[in-house]
């Protein structure tokens, strides 16, 4: 498992630091024709749905990015592969996962990123990526746990913001 800590400050790096991800997380869920999981952890208003947008508009998509909020899940389809953004914040029983098919969403290739994945209650499979953004101070703790992206790129992207 690779780890790596370091801080962001403000919403231009929080853009930038989903921007970096997606050019590790996509090519290898492309390459190994794979889905990834991406969990994004922390309070209301850490920055996990500016993450996700800087996430998928580096993956080329020009149009608004859409909070899922009151959706659950906004799909976003590549010619090879698909972006699913969830947002379990308002998921009122973890049942309503299984009524949406969520399972399905993990068969093919694309890379799914996870707001409040612990109102899943245990329905979602294993996370590849963690990824934990706190507040201090005037800046963002970034704390990153992954089994699919190598120690060095990991702090490649800490490099980028120290």
């Amino acid at each position: 498992m690779s780890k790596t800590e370091f801080k962001i400050e403000g919403e231009e790096q929080t853009v930038r630091f989903g921007a970096l991800m997606s050019k590790l997380c996509v090519p290898y869920a492309v390459k190994n024709s794979k889905s990834i999981l991406i969990f994004l952890e922390g309070d209301l208003g850490a920055g996990k749905t500016t993450f996700s947008r800087g996430f998928i508009e580096g993956c080329g998509y020009e149009d608004i990015v859409r909070s899922p909020t009151y959706t659950l899940v906004e799909p976003y389809d590549f010619s090879d592969y698909s972006i699913y953004h969830f947002d379990l914040y308002r998921l009122l029983d973890p049942e309503e996962l299984e009524y949406m098919g969520i399972r399905d969403y993990f068969e093919k290739t694309s890379v799914s990123l996870v707001e409040w994945p612990d109102k899943a209650q245990g329905l979602l499979p294993e996370a590849d990526v963690r990824i934990a953004l706190s507040y201090s101070q005037n800046s963002r703790n970034v704390v990153i746990e992954s089994s699919v992206i190598s120690q060095d790129e990991l702090d490649g992207i800490a490099s980028c913001f120290n």
